[in-house]
């Protein structure tokens, strides 16, 4: 049984979409006119994917939904239930037809003889590395059910992190733009308006004026142009970033920048100890599990330098010897790695590493933002007592003058 998605016009002349499951593809067509639509598309799943999964339009599942289809799923297996079926009964509760289509496509698959792991494969744009290592693992453990259920969980905190970051982010990025805005409006409209009058005064006016007149002028009669230029820089940037090379360099100075690299260290090493924890935990082998923890982590300095590790970890050096090597991770790390592999709880080290290290990124999130939040209200303060201050002398001046 096949999974097919359609587009159709039904009896009142509504545009109507879906997917659903049949045998043959002349069936499936039979089977929507026994509805009484209008058949306009007709795409079998697995061909529809297969031209999509490699393009900008492959869809990808947020980490809320695919919590949520895995708990379901190891849920469903617990209680005995095929994995074919399992699948069948949670694609039919989504909203999302494209998630449904994807669902749809795996028990296809899985219905033709693959493994949950080898049908997951090929939708590698909603299935990460990471997810497919450990389904396979859990499958050949006989224990797919339990490693589901360590994975959703993952899956969740990955999900919650990221919602504290984004909800961390939101404010000083609408205040920070908010000021930028604002003293642009006030240089490029209203200064102008108020520092037209002093141009028809035969006055010697301040320096601090001088300079406001000068940025207002600036500001009014290139500011076009800057913005053109620094969409120019933003574009080049991004495509020299697109070579390895240069992202290698970049990313090189981010772990030296100060400040900064401790947000890219913490934040690629609690991720990547903890896709180690939940490979390791699941029965995958520590080679392959450090080469696909490697691929999850967002900095190339860092990626290489696992590489190199797996390599070292291959000819026989410990874990923590070969991290420690790396100069990249911090030392409690190391410590608490090395502590697993004496005691031969290596997951469950590698787990307690990546809270510690979650917990110190929230800790110097909120610190940070704590601290710019005040550093720009307070700038942006002066800032507008500059220009206050600009417009005014002039008019103190002035009626000093009249007296």
């Amino acid at each position: 049984m096949a999974a097919f998605e359609y587009k159709a016009i039904n009896g009142n002349g509504q545009a109507v979409k879906g997917v659903f499951e049949s045998d043959t593809v002349k069936l499936a067509r039979q089977q929507l006119r026994n509805q009484g639509l209008h058949l306009l598309e007709l795409n079998e799943v697995r061909n529809k994917e297969h031209k999509t999964q490699n393009s900008l339009f492959a869809h990808r599942i947020n980490l809320r939904q695919m919590a949520h289809i895995t708990r379901q799923l190891s849920a469903l297996l617990r209680s005995g239930l095929a994995i074919d079926e399992a699948l069948g009964i949670i694609a039919k509760q989504l909203e999302s037809a494209r998630t449904r289509r994807v669902l749809l496509g795996i028990r296809t698959r899985i219905l033709e003889g693959q493994s949950f792991a080898q049908a997951c494969n090929a939708f590698p744009s909603t299935f990460s590395p990471l997810y497919r290592a450990t389904v396979a693992a859990g499958e050949s453990s006989g224990k797919l059910d339990q490693v589901l259920e360590r994975l959703a969980d993952y899956i969740s905190d990955k999900g919650q992190i990221h919602s504290k970051l984004q909800m961390a982010m939101i404010y000083p990025v609408m205040l920070t733009s908010v000021s930028i805005l604002v003293v642009i409006g006030l240089l490029t409209y209203v200064v102008p308006e108020i520092t037209g009058v002093f141009d028809k005064m035969d006055q010697q006016l301040p320096a601090i004026t001088i300079g406001l007149i000068a940025c207002s002028d600036f500001f009014k009669n290139n500011g076009l142009i800057l913005l053109g230029i620094f969409a120019c820089v933003a574009v080049a940037a991004k495509a020299i970033l697109r070579h390895d090379a240069p992202r290698l360099a970049f990313h090189r100075f981010l772990l030296t920048a100060p400040l900064i690299s401790r947000f890219t260290k913490g934040m690629n090493t609690a991720r990547f100890t903890r896709t180690l924890a939940i490979l390791t935990n699941s029965g995958v082998e520590l080679l392959e599990a450090l080469k696909i923890s490697s691929q999850v982590l967002a900095n190339k300095a860092m990626q290489k330098a696992i590489e190199n590790t797996t390599l070292r970890v291959r000819e026989g050096q410990s874990l923590n010897k070969a991290m420690e090597r790396c100069g990249f991770f911090p030392p409690v790390t190391i410590h608490l790695i090395a502590s697993g592999e004496a005691s031969g709880q290596l997951p469950r080290m590698l787990a307690n590493a990546a809270d510690d290290q979650e917990r110190e990124m929230e800790a110097l999130t909120e610190l940070t933002m704590g601290l710019f939040e005040p550093a720009l209200i307070l700038f942006m303060g002066l800032v507008v007592l500059m220009i206050v201050l600009a417009i005014l002398l002039p008019i103190f001046e002035m009626n000093q003058l009249i007296r």
